[in-house]
């Protein structure tokens, strides 16, 4: 199969969305899959070499968001008759926003399915950008902007089955196909923990806590820092290592100083995935979550997969990885209580030394060969049946 990828957003950005393009594009490609990707440039030095195929276009600037870009429709454009050329089977959106609209128009004028992963909760994301408008009217714009984008897919791609039920309750009719973001188990099998520990003058015997993600108001992180203030009543010792940029990080290290606790948080910034990001989570006694607005929350399972236990709350996405408590603890949604449950496994190492060997067992089971299995059996099925329904559905043309 010849699959066409198009996504807003790409490596160097670091997020979920970008993690989950790679991670799928690679074991597509394993199983004797092309796909080629279509990914904005950035104003920044990076290399795509050792990758799958991508074509970069020209981008520009992005209000209110700069470490995102958006596409220039007019080198889109000049695209079109080298797609034609290259004979694609479907074409595969990542991202809702000109991709979106530029994908449906592709794969209609080829005469190809379409099909469009959600990876992104927007009804809990955009009044962080929006604040001058109404919360309730930015959720009712959201969905609104979901259900009509979705009709003019063959298929929807999940990654959970909490999404596919609060696209259900928007009024999302298209078929909906629940496939997560696969594990790269190998990628985080030599993380070392110690090393990083040492990198930041962090003692081996400190208690540690580690949380791994973009610094975005969405991601409730003021509730983790309120709760780990509570942590360090009961362990002064204690320390926090957030890893991460994103717009809200000048906000959560004010917020670090008003809470008195500068000495005991530390922010890193991005990391690396090859080497950075393991040791990472490897350095935690502990890997801490809150975020509500996680499609999948794909973090969890990579503390996991490092064997670092996880406690968190269980919203959405996250649900499907911590329910099950193998190898995490589903923690009450106040601080309070999600303090006493990390205090509580910081003071039973042999009871954190279990759920270690729990966390990579559980991890390994969303492995990222099964999950790309998956979605190679859902473009056959989408190619079987034809691109039928983008003969009628509605589309601004790019």
């Amino acid at each position: 199969m010849r699959i066409l990828m198009i996504s807003d957003v790409y490596f160097p950005r670091i997020n979920g969305v970008s993690t989950s393009i790679q991670t799928f594009r690679r074991g597509l490609h394993a199983a004797g899959h092309e796909t080629v990707l279509i990914a904005p440039e950035y104003p920044v030095e990076y290399s795509d070499a050792g990758q799958e195929p991508i074509i970069r276009v020209p981008s520009r600037y992005l209000p209110r968001d700069p470490e995102d870009r958006i596409l220039r429709q007019d080198a889109l454009r000049k695209l079109r008759p080298e797609l034609k050329r290259r004979s694609f089977d479907l074409v595969h959106i990542q991202t809702p926003f000109i991709a979106h609209y530029y994908g449906v128009s592709v794969a209609r004028e080829l005469g190809i399915p379409v099909i469009e992963t959600y990876h992104t909760y927007f009804e809990e994301y955009l009044h962080h950008y929006v604040p001058l408008i109404p919360r309730s009217v930015m959720r009712f714009v959201a969905r609104r902007f979901t259900v009509s984008q979705c009709a003019a897919l063959d298929a929807l791609v999940v990654p959970s089955q909490a999404m596919q039920k609060a696209l259900e309750d928007y009024g999302v009719r298209c078929p909906m196909h629940i496939i997560p973001t696969g594990m790269e188990m190998e990628r985080f099998a030599s993380g070392d923990g110690r090393r990083f520990r040492e990198r930041l003058g962090i003692p081996a015997d400190r208690p540690t806590l580690v949380h791994v993600g973009r610094i975005a108001h969405e991601k409730n992180i003021d509730f983790l820092l309120r709760m780990f203030a509570r942590v360090v009543k009961s362990k002064p010792e204690a320390m926090l290592v957030v890893a991460g940029e994103g717009p809200a990080l000048e906000h959560c290290k004010s917020y670090v100083e008003s809470l008195k606790l500068s000495a005991n948080v530390r922010f890193v910034g991005y990391l690396s995935r090859d080497r950075e990001l393991p040791d990472c989570y490897n350095a935690g006694d502990l890997f801490v979550f809150s975020s509500k607005t996680e499609t999948q929350g794909l973090v969890l399972l990579e503390a996991m997969a490092c064997g670092t236990p996880v406690v968190s709350t269980a919203y959405m996405g996250t649900a499907d990885i911590v329910k099950p408590e193998r190898g995490a603890r589903v923690a009450p949604d106040n601080e309070d209580g999600f303090a006493n449950l990390v205090v509580e496994l910081l003071n039973d190492p042999a009871r954190r030394r279990a759920m270690t060997e729990q966390a990579r067992e559980y991890a390994a089971t969303w492995s990222a060969t099964a999950m790309a299995g998956r979605m190679a059996d859902l473009y056959k099925s989408m190619m079987s049946t034809g691109g039928e329904r983008l003969a009628t559905a509605g589309t601004a043309r790019y």
